[in-house]
């Protein structure tokens, strides 16, 4: 992730420091393993904290595959229910498919008014998971987020979906300042770069 950013000429750190995570301009949440492994380093290294701050001050923070997974309410990975972060409502569960991981390239059903699709809505990604978050029938969200007060204001949630197996699941979620996709923007080539072009050039209207 590193490396992709830094390829797209932006300024970019790795860093265990709390302030710099505070500062920048835009934090990017990775995430690999199991969804209550995640959360337990995330909130072991005061992580939590530190998302929480960003939003209230409408801070750009992106979340990418378990680091996506964990914004939601809640996971249930191998039986072991966790509780996320609670930014985004919804529950993140096994993919309905015969053969898991859904592991490849993928297209994606982006609404027009999402921003970091901007001009390559029909590009494809690439995904690795067994795990998604889930939405009704009708694009709306499970339930109520249940740190929606962490929002300075109310906001509308821009979900993006796709669909493997018997699935359709969220793909991706644009929520004021915060920004999450299941998918690799980092191992998604061109498309991949371009969309954290679009995610970089929204930190003036996040703020």
């Amino acid at each position: 992730m590193v490396r992709a950013i830094d390829n797209i000429g932006v300024d970019v750190e790795l860093t265990s420091n709390r302030q710099a995570a505070l500062d920048a301009d835009g934090l990017v949440v990775p995430g690999v393993g199991a969804y209550a492994a995640c959360m337990k380093g995330l909130r072991a290294a005061g992580g939590d904290d530190i998302v929480y701050e960003r939003i209230a001050h409408s801070q750009p923070v992106l979340g990418v595959c378990v680091g996506e997974q964990v914004m939601f309410n809640e996971g249930n990975e191998r039986s072991e229910y966790c509780e996320g972060l609670g930014l985004i409502a919804g529950s993140v569960n096994l993919l309905d498919a015969q053969v898991v991981p859904h592991m490849g390239w993928n297209t994606v059903q982006a609404p027009d008014s999402s921003s970091i699709f901007n001009n390559i809505a029909s590009e494809r990604f690439y995904f690795v998971h067994s795990y998604a978050a889930h939405a009704h029938a009708d694009g709306s969200p499970i339930g109520v987020a249940t740190h929606e007060d962490a929002f300075t204001q109310p906001v509308q949630a821009c979900i993006t979906t796709a669909s493997y197996g018997n699935d359709t699941f969220i793909a991706a979620v644009e929520k004021g300042s915060l920004t999450v996709t299941q998918f690799h923007p980092e191992k998604s080539g061109e498309a991949g770069a371009q969309l954290l072009k679009n995610w970089v050039s929204t930190f003036n209207e996040k703020r």
